[in-house]
């Protein structure tokens, strides 16, 4: 039974494979001309390069992608990781004959690289022995440049989570500053974004058939760069949909003083904008301001970003349009979400389930930590700010069969090497969101809401988890395997609509400790968080503390929170902070709020617009904890048990009139200086007393202890 009410028009696994099919399964797949060699094959048809180790299991894109190709009968070669100071191991396997796949890896190169402070981190999980510069900033760039150094005629094109979020002109947190699309920036020939199966296998049979990359310009979930608008699509304006407010020209200081030097795409482009019409779906484009306009102007580009983010429903998304300069990017409508059969084909591709011999004898830190658990489904309706998982897997869920998850765990007892009975994650983006969809089918074909759980459960969200805890009872009661775990994180909002899966949880797939994410206590943080209030926390706790009672367990739930998120001000963490206190928790690591690409909160953060609501000039301004002296201030509210955050909370404090909250009482954030750190004060301000210079004018007592010091 598929579980997909949107019907592909082909198959994944119903196109004739590729001749190259005689050769057969690879090993591994080859990462140097002598696997080629071992293996027959003169060339490779498809070259993946990725920043990532290359990891023969589906958690990996490399794994996954490289496998599917493979299966669909191309030779796929893989450049792992490459030097990228010059093109010489990017031509390591020689010329592929349809077209490079180029990705950044399984995370962000920027996120990967630097910390929410944006300092360079020494580190990188997804290398051997967790070595940290192997990788460029903005991968994805700079592969697909070298690329084109390496075979100038081969196409490059570009995918994974990098490219993804990076589809439309965006905000750039670590340059502070809007970057066009990154198809543009790369001169790549084609931009896949979300999961890639549907696009890439329509792609690569269409090139293997003799049609130039050029010419393919239909396939979803695919962006190409245009000079104007696709032939027999009607066009409307993305201001005559959700008008953000009226729009006053800039006036020309050198010229006509009616002059409007914005650029005027109706005026200098062969598009046609019409009024709104009743169209069919698959035949209508947004135009979206342009680059050069939301570079400009914020409020156009908290616009342009509710309009993508009103355009990801495949059932009813329309194209979008956006200049940049004399080119344009065109992006093709959301790919349907894979059926329940097609994803077990994909989990049942001939993993070896672990790293390339080539890294014999060296730790992968990504792969140790999923080794041992299995993805159960993809896409995630919660629709939170701070996340992009909506944005790269959409909205709808997509979600294998019971059948194919027990075969893999079957295939992780018998096969993985250190296997001790425990499978350490059954999940996905979200644990509990498998098998549930919308109980409508023609309101999930047309449904825009950017969340199907804030400010409530949609009355058409199907809220039952017997699959799920049917899933859980079948995989526990399997030969050979000790315990199940849930690591994924758990939304608590839907689990408490059935508290039989709480009680499933708690009684059997704990570890002690259950990591859940309130993010925060206080109302104006989590509207703009889109996440539940805490009475839904704290029904969830007493659902899971009564149930670990019964099973005689000892359980504690572990809540994540995040400091500077948008529309979070220093009282919003001085209560959350005093909540902590009460609830005697103490946050070893405190996550600040990082503004990934693409996702609504980093829109709020930019702009000071919220884009869940429509946007204009005069429409709410959402406070931000910016620069990082505030961001670490509120950082260190959180951790208001560590002695060195507790002068910088005193100060805030005193500042805003808190000094009640300064003391030793039961009530108190932190402790009154003690005469010790009082000691440590006057040391350090001495410390830092200007040098004495010939200029340095003194009175005579400061000249007598000045001289007694340099003695």
């Amino acid at each position: 039974m598929s579980n997909n009410r949107l019907a592909p028009e082909t198959e994944l696994f119903s196109y004739k494979p590729y001749w190259a099919e005689c050769f057969g399964t690879a090993p591994f797949l080859p990462m140097s001309r002598e696997e080629m060699d071992n293996l027959g094959w003169d060339s490779c048809d498809i070259i993946l390069v990725n920043g990532d180790a290359y990891v023969d299991h589906p958690s990996f894109g490399t794994g996954i992608v490289g496998r599917f190709l493979e299966a669909q009968g191309f030779r796929v070669g893989i450049i792992a990781q490459p030097d990228w100071r010059n093109k010489d191991d990017f031509m390591k396997l020689g010329k592929p004959n349809l077209f490079f796949g180029v990705s950044a890896g399984n995370m962000d190169s920027m996120i990967n690289r630097y910390t929410a402070d944006r300092r360079l981190r020494h580190d990188d999980a997804y290398t051997p022995d967790n070595e940290g510069g192997k990788r460029p900033d903005r991968a994805t760039l700079v592969y697909s440049q070298r690329c084109k150094e390496a075979y100038k005629d081969v196409p490059v094109v570009l995918g994974g989570i990098e490219a993804s979020l990076r589809r439309i002109a965006h905000y750039d947190y670590w340059s502070d500053n809007i970057r066009r699309s990154a198809i543009i920036d790369a001169k790549a020939d084609m931009l896949i974004y979300g999961n890639g199966e549907r696009p890439l296998v329509e792609l690569a049979h269409r090139m293997a058939n003799g049609e130039d990359i050029h010419h393919i310009t239909d396939i979803r979930n695919t962006a190409i760069i245009v000079k104007q608008a696709l032939p027999g699509w009607s066009g409307v304006d993305s201001r005559l949909i959700d008008k953000p407010s009226k729009i006053d020209p800039i006036i020309n200081p050198y010229g006509d003083c009616h002059q409007d030097n914005v650029p005027d795409h109706t005026q200098t482009t062969k598009i046609t904008i019409q009024p709104p019409k009743p169209k069919p779906w698959e035949k209508q484009y947004v135009l979206l301001p342009s680059y050069e306009q939301v570079k400009q102007d914020k409020v156009l580009y908290a616009h342009a970003s509710r309009i993508l983010h009103h355009e990801t429903n495949p059932g009813c998304a329309r194209a979008l349009l956006q200049q940049h300069g004399d080119q344009y990017v065109w992006i093709n409508p959301p790919a349907i979400p894979l059926t329940t059969q097609e994803m077990d084909s994909v989990f049942a591709l001939p993993f070896q389930r672990v790293p390339h011999p080539a890294y014999a004898g060296k730790r992968i830190p990504a792969y140790e930590m999923i080794r041992f658990s299995v993805n159960i489904m993809r896409g995630c309706y919660g629709g939170c700010s701070f996340c992009s998982i909506t944005e790269h897997e959409g909205r709808i869920i997509q979600s294998r069969s019971q059948e194919s998850i027990i075969n893999e765990i079957e295939e992780i007892r018998d096969k993985v090497p250190g296997f001790t009975g425990i499978i350490s994650d059954l999940g996905g983006p979200t644990a509990n969101m498998y098998m549930l969809r919308c109980k409508d089918p023609k309101a999930e074909k047309t449904c825009r809401r950017a969340s199907c759980l804030y400010p409530d459960v949609c009355v058409n969200m199907d809220t039952n988890h017997e699959p799920t805890i049917q899933l859980y009872q079948q995989a526990r009661r399997l030969q050979g395997i000790k315990k199940i775990l849930i690591a994924s994180g758990v939304r608590y909002d839907l689990a408490v609509h059935d508290p039989r899966y709480i009680k499933e949880l708690a009684t059997h797939h704990v570890g002690g400790y259950l990591k859940i994410a309130p993010e925060h206590t206080e109302s104006g943080p989590l509207s703009k968080m889109m996440k539940p209030g805490m009475s839904t926390y704290y029904r969830f706790k007493e659902l899971f503390d009564l149930y670990s009672k019964q099973a005689n367990k000892e359980q504690y739930l572990i809540p994540y929170f995040i400091s500077a998120h948008p529309g979070t001000t220093d009282m919003d963490m001085i209560n959350l902070a005093l909540w902590l206190k009460k609830n005697r928790f103490r946050l070893d690591q405190v996550q600040n709020f990082y503004p990934s690409p693409l996702a609504n909160a980093t829109t709020m953060y930019y702009s000071g617009k919220n884009p869940l609501n429509k946007v204009g000039f005069d429409s709410e301004n959402v406070y931000i904890a910016k620069g990082d002296k505030q961001r670490r201030l509120q950082k260190a509210i959180l951790r208001y048990h560590d002695p060195e955050n507790w002068p910088v909370i005193r100060q805030v404090l005193t500042e805003m009139g808190l000094t009640d909250l300064i003391g030793s009482k039961k009530t108190c954030l932190v402790p009154a200086e003690s005469f010790k750190e009082k000691q440590q004060s006057r040391r350090m301000s001495q410390n830092t007393r200007p040098a004495l210079t010939k200029h340095t004018t003194l009175t005579p007592t400061k000249s007598v202890n000045y001289k007694k010091r340099a003695k």
